[in-house]
């Protein structure tokens, strides 16, 4: 086929005094196409016949010989001896394979070759604009008509001053985001590189979530000359997340989230959604759970339901704090507290507030039930109401903060250890002496000496605040990532003792977790989200509970309990059986070549 005349025929439509100006152009296009034809084109037959006989021949032949094969597995005849016409059909399929690896294979692997390199520095940027532009069947160029899909696409006219040529161009490779940006949307990521439109305005400005995503990922690019290729953007409901979960977004990060059950916990079962990127922690925590069911279930205890806040205030005089201190903690007030306290919300009761003082500073811990919200905004909400309410008498008094971190929220503290934070659960099971020695695999004396030396004692010569475990952050914060929770508050949440106790005469193995700080919630925040959501649904705790408010997310609590349960009970037998580094070493170990990744 004459390629050379194909390619050159869009120009002739062109007037007499651009031709003159695309003489230079078309002259490097003809050498440069020329040095593009295939070697099909010489082939003496049309390309489509060349391949229907080549693919026919190939399922022919391998018909043929999966019959003969066949034919000599009956009779017992050596698939070795060959015939004349088995030769001829194995010769024919070397070649079919031969030349469909060829043409379809080489063609492949040319397409990725030669795709655009946006690391090389366009000198013209009128050029970049057009075989930009062009992908989505537009051009900017001035006197541009669009070809066809299949021609390639050069620039026909010489650069013309126009408002698109101004634009500069990124050094950096794009993402097909960026390939289908109109020119309405070019003009507003300029205004966002250069600082006339702030990024975090695209939303409103623009009353479109996705569309002001892929603008500001855009505009990142630009600024920063970083690609984020890999970051994906579609398949994400931005409305969802608007004025709620995350401020800014420019996509979302892919979690592979698992499943580890079922969890017998309380006469029921759960199967419990883990949100990790961590081998073998899945896998570990699935174990214990079928140590667990074989051994007749777990039990758990909530303890405590209540979510706290503590704001500061301050005094002219130590004495003045103090009577505000006895203030509060005088009964017969504290009923006008709670009435001002509970206006916030008819699921925010006021529990208890608790003091401290620090020199002339007072520091109020007011805990309060929160229904099925986690229920941080709803105590802080009823704190600001009971400040309010104080002013009257204490005019004097001046509100440093709402919060003090006498709380204490996402850090460890003995404040929550001791007193508890969001719901208190005790979660136990008794492990039968043949379950630890055929699922564990290991002996009850064994973890009863590892728990004492390793969970008690390493810890207390570590200093631990709540860190008497083996790793119930690891099950925490992979059950919270899949249910919406705050992952920042596995910080707390995290506090845990595990006990481990030889029973029944010294077969069977006790074990215990106590976690006092378990902040958890069914409603608000990231629990609204599809994906979220859905895992919640799958343990049946998803909304709010309308006939008993508050039961489903103290019910995720005590799945939360139970899981580190199992996940405790599962590592410290592989630790106590000498499997941790084999088992991590087999399931938690990547096998690409992190010399060949690109840092880009």
């Amino acid at each position: 086929m004459d390629v050379r005349r194909r390619q050159a025929k869009p120009v002739t439509a062109a007037s007499t005094d651009a031709g003159e100006l695309m003489k230079p152009h078309l002259k490097k296009e003809e050498e440069e196409v020329e040095t593009n034809l295939k070697a099909s084109d010489a082939l003496p037959l049309p390309l489509c016949l060349t391949n229907a006989f080549f693919f026919t021949m190939f399922f022919s032949a391998m018909y043929y010989l999966l019959l003969r094969w066949r034919e000599k597995i009956r009779t017992t005849t050596p698939l070795h001896v060959v015939t004349l016409s088995e030769l001829a059909a194995l010769v024919s399929l070397i070649a079919s394979v031969i030349y469909l690896l060829g043409f379809f294979g080489i063609d492949f692997v040319q397409t990725l070759i030669s795709r655009p390199n946006w690391d090389v520095e366009y000198e013209n940027p009128d050029q970049f604009l057009l075989q930009e532009d062009s992908r989505s069947g537009t051009c900017t160029t001035l006197g541009c008509a669009v070809p066809p899909p299949a021609q390639k696409i050069l620039p026909l006219v010489p650069p013309q001053p126009s408002k698109a040529a101004a634009l500069p161009v990124p050094d950096m490779k794009t993402t097909t985001a960026a390939v289908s940006l109109t020119q309405e949307d070019e003009e507003i990521i300029q205004s966002v590189v250069s600082g006339k439109t702030p990024s975090y305005s695209l939303e409103s400005k623009l009353g479109d979530c996705k569309r002001a995503a892929s603008i500001r990922r855009e505009a990142l690019q630009r600024l920063t000359g970083k690609s984020l290729e890999g970051l994906p953007l579609d398949g994400f409901d931005y409305e969802s997340i608007l004025g709620q979960c995350c401020e800014m977004p420019i996509g979302y990060v892919q979690l592979p989230v698992g499943i580890a059950g079922p969890l017998m916990l309380d006469g029921r079962e759960y199967m419990v959604p883990m949100a990790t990127t961590e081998g073998c922690l899945v896998a570990s925590t699935n174990r214990g759970c079928k140590a667990i069911l074989a051994s007749g279930g777990a039990t758990s205890v909530l303890m405590r339901d209540g979510m706290t806040r503590a704001p500061v205030v301050r005094f002219a005089t130590a004495k003045r704090a103090a009577e505000l201190k006895f203030y509060v903690e005088d009964t017969d007030n504290f009923q006008t507290l709670s009435h001002a306290f509970n206006k916030s919300s008819r699921f925010a009761r006021l529990q208890s507030i608790q003091c401290a003082i620090a020199g002339k500073n007072l520091y109020m811990r007011f805990s309060c039930s929160t229904g099925d919200a986690m229920g941080m905004n709803m105590v802080s909400k009823g704190v600001q109401n009971v400040l309010d309410f104080l002013q009257d008498d204490f005019p004097d008094m001046d509100v440093i903060g709402i919060s003090g971190n006498f709380c204490a929220d996402k850090k460890p503290a003995a404040v929550n250890w001791i007193e508890g934070r969001g719901k208190s659960v005790v979660c136990e099971a008794i492990i039968k002496e043949e379950i630890v020695k055929k699922v564990l695999k290991t002996e009850v004396a064994a973890l009863v000496e590892l728990n004492m030396l390793k969970n008690l004692t390493g810890s207390a010569m570590a200093g631990a605040l709540g860190g008497f475990n083996a790793h119930a952050s690891n099950i925490v914060s992979a059950v919270y990532i899949a249910t919406g929770q705050d992952p920042a508050q596995n910080v707390e949440s995290s506090h845990c003792i595990t006990m481990m106790e030889a029973v029944n005469d010294g077969k069977d193995l006790h074990v215990s977790v106590t976690m006092p700080s378990i902040e958890v919630g069914t409603v608000g925040g990231g629990t609204q989200l599809a994906s979220q959501s859905a895992c919640l649904n799958l343990l049946g705790v998803k909304g709010a509970n309308k006939e008993t408010p508050g039961s489903n997310a103290r019910l995720l609590a005590t799945i939360v309990a139970g899981s580190v349960l199992a996940g405790e009970l599962s590592l410290m037998s592989a630790i106590a059986a000498g499997q941790l580094v084999k088992s991590h070493m087999k399931y938690n170990r990547s096998s690409k070549d992190v010399t060949t990744m690109s840092s880009t």
